[in-house]
């Protein structure tokens, strides 16, 4: 039987295997951001926002029938 030597794990002279130059990623950051921030723009629609408002009033109210701190954080929300 003929030995099979292994790939080799050089990277190409660019850089990493299977990586992405410089120029690319520089291109594919600008449009990730040009498309973020349009997302961001359009900000939240208030049927959201109102929702967020009920969850948080239902959650202070079962803070303040628990007895806990109305001041606690631990719902990720900061």
């Amino acid at each position: 039987m003929k030995e099979m030597k292994p790939p080799s794990t050089k990277p190409p002279a660019g850089g990493k295997p299977g990586g992405l130059n410089a120029e690319i990623q520089s291109r594919i950051g600008h449009q990730l951001r040009a498309m973020y921030d349009d997302v961001v723009r359009q900000g939240v629609p208030e049927r959201f926002a109102e929702m967020i408002r009920q969850l948080d009033s239902q959650e202070a109210a079962a803070r303040v029938t628990s007895g806990a701190p109305l001041d606690a954080k631990d719902n990720g929300r900061d």
